[in-house]
């Protein structure tokens, strides 16, 4: 019996580092959020850079308004014409589904007819927490 035990510890101390390395690697994630965290204001001037030739908040144009977005159905807009796949979508929009639909709008909802996509995941972030804040959510 004797003989297993330096297993068993050994075993333990593997099992502790291994933690404890865990561990570390949460709390640097962790650490680092914050500097992620979206930024409103920054997302306010990549609407306007990028957003603004096809959207508006408050008026539809080639795309339809965004004021409002946050819990609003896709396709919701009463008097925007969208394509059949947005029309007859399910998605509810949210920071997930937007952030799904900027990435790649027609990979999410087949049929959209918006081809723009948002490939830093820093610049959705910033431009969902503007759709958000101007949804007043």
């Amino acid at each position: 019996m004797g003989g297993g035990a330096p297993v068993v510890a050994a075993a333990h101390i593997f099992y502790d580092r291994g933690h404890m390395r865990n561990l570390l690697i949460a709390a640097l994630v962790a650490s680092a959020l914050p500097a992620w965290a979206a930024d409103a204001s920054r997302g306010a001037t990549l609407y306007e850079e990028r957003c603004t030739g096809c959207h508006s908040l408050d008026a539809n144009r080639v795309g339809p308004k965004h004021r409002g977005v946050f819990g609003r159905k896709a396709g919701g807009v009463s008097d925007f014409r969208y394509s059949t796949g947005v029309g007859n979508s399910t998605v509810v929009w949210d920071e997930t589904t937007l952030d799904r639909w900027l990435t790649n709008p027609q990979g999410f909802i087949a049929g959209a007819r918006m081809g723009f996509r948002v490939g830093e995941a820093v610049d959705r972030g910033d431009l969902i927490a503007f759709l958000k804040r101007e949804s007043g959510k």
